[in-house]
């Protein structure tokens, strides 16, 4: 397996992704799809990001935090002070570098991504974060899942592959 650099989101109809260091809904199904899709690769995201996961680190996957200010003050995760260092540590090890924001840290990989995974969530929320204007024009789609919502999950959603032309 190549290993690739991929950007993860979730998005509702108006690119909004976050509300208070969080997200906007809670949709069961798109967490696991999550878990099951990052599982033994490393998560990159800014300290922001960190902090409304309140310092969580994710079992079974390695945290890199991009922060220019947060000090090494937690052991779980590996801190870098720059896209030249977290590429930097990418190019040295093996596993897929998933960037999982916010959207700052998502605009700084722009140049970098071989893969994005997005997640449209089929709704409208109030929040305070939105996903960047990112030139999507290099990628291609290569699978759609559609997901019906249910009785835990209360909006459809659609998870796109968007994968790099060559």
């Amino acid at each position: 397996m190549t290993k690739k650099l991929i950007a993860i989101w979730a998005e509702d109809k108006n690119g909004l992704i976050g509300v208070d260091g969080g997200l906007p809904w809670r949709l069961p199904k798109e967490l696991q799809h999550f878990k099951e899709t990052t599982m033994g690769h490393a998560l990159l995201m800014g300290r922001v990001t960190f902090d409304g996961m309140n310092r969580r680190v994710l079992p079974g996957r390695e945290t890199l935090i991009l922060s220019k200010s947060l000090d090494q003050s937690d052991a779980n995760v590996t801190l870098v002070h720059s896209v030249e260092e977290a590429l930097d540590w990418y190019h040295k090890q093996d596993k897929n570098l998933y960037i999982v924001g916010g959207s700052s840290i998502y605009k700084a990989f722009e140049n970098h991504y071989d893969e994005l995974i997005r997640t449209k969530v089929q709704g409208e929320f109030e929040g305070d974060t939105y996903f960047p204007n990112l030139d999507l024009s290099g990628f291609e789609r290569i699978s759609q899942t559609d997901f019906t919502k249910d009785d835990k999950n209360a909006y459809d959603f659609t998870i796109e592959v968007l994968k790099k032309k060559n």
